[in-house]
């Protein structure tokens, strides 16, 4: 990353967009919102490497100036958030002046939000990421998924807001990593016919827990390259068809006892799967 005053270069695909395609960001605050928005946006097409070069902390037109020169040179377009609205106006007179197209991310939103409910935005960059008692707990969240991953303790599933099951490998770590960052305290346990499974799965009401599968074909793909990855023959009897039929066998009729929903993360990202379980407590 490069810094430069207010502004910072982010390079999101690295050496195939060096002389390609760019996008700029501008913002009043860090940025992040656009650059989130962004990047979601560019998962959506295949094969299409681009750099975004990002200007943080703009104040005034100057800034705004220099990166509308920035994307007329590239030959690109501008996507920014302020709360400021003069700066608005100035980036849209900015990028007008020179051919450019400008997205405002924000902006549209802010105005729905205030006609629709008749009142006053704040106009202050930055509220996005203040330290206020969203963010503590979204980390007291994190601090909760890890101290319970991996059924270290079983006591956490009795605390838990979201429980998740399944058999080794199905993303039940890093669904609960993600979930965490949603303000979310899970725990998961793995299930494995030799252990049986704490009483507390049948203690808590079954709307809270979340049991995960996958097609066989997928899940023996992702234990052998885990096994590869340890240094291990991909031949073990952990990733042999006829142990994970075994273990899905014991996991589903286990999530049949316990009545909870049941969710297969083949083809899922885990934002999907996240967003499915969300929809179910809320």
């Amino acid at each position: 990353m490069e810094n430069r005053s207010s502004r910072s270069m982010i390079d999101t695909e690295g050496e195939e967009a060096e002389h390609g395609r760019w996008i700029v960001i501008c913002s009043d605050a860090v940025g992040e919102t656009a650059d989130a928005v962004v990047s979601a946006a560019l998962r959506q097409f295949e094969a299409l490497p681009a750099r975004i070069k990002r200007f943080s902390h703009i104040s005034g037109g100057r800034e705004i100036r220099e990166a509308v020169r920035e994307a007329a040179e590239r030959r690109t377009f501008i996507v920014y958030t302020f709360a400021q609205p003069e700066l608005s106006e100035m980036m849209i007179s900015e990028a007008a002046a020179h051919g450019i197209r400008a997205v405002d991310i924000m902006g549209p939103v802010i105005s729905a939000i205030s006609m629709t409910f008749h009142n006053q935005p704040l106009a202050r960059p930055g509220l996005e990421s203040r330290m206020n008692e969203a963010y503590f707990r979204r980390v007291e969240a994190v601090e909760f998924a890890v101290k319970y991953d991996d059924g270290r303790d079983s006591r956490g599933i009795g605390l838990a807001e979201i429980v998740l099951i399944g058999v080794s490998r199905t993303s039940k770590t890093p669904l609960s990593i993600y979930l965490a960052h949603k303000g979310y305290k899970v725990a998961n346990y793995p299930l494995t016919p030799e252990v049986r499974a704490p009483q507390e799965l049948f203690q808590i009401p079954s709307r809270r827990i979340f049991g995960l599968t996958m097609e066989l074909e997928a899940i023996l793909k992702i234990r052998a390259e885990r096994l590869r990855s340890l240094g291990l023959h991909a031949d073990a009897d952990y990733a042999a068809a006829h142990r994970i039929v075994e273990e899905f066998t014991y996991a589903e009729e286990l999530m049949r006892r316990i009545g909870c929903k049941v969710i297969d993360v083949s083809d899922k990202s885990i934002e999907e799967t996240a967003g499915l379980i969300i929809d179910c407590i809320q």
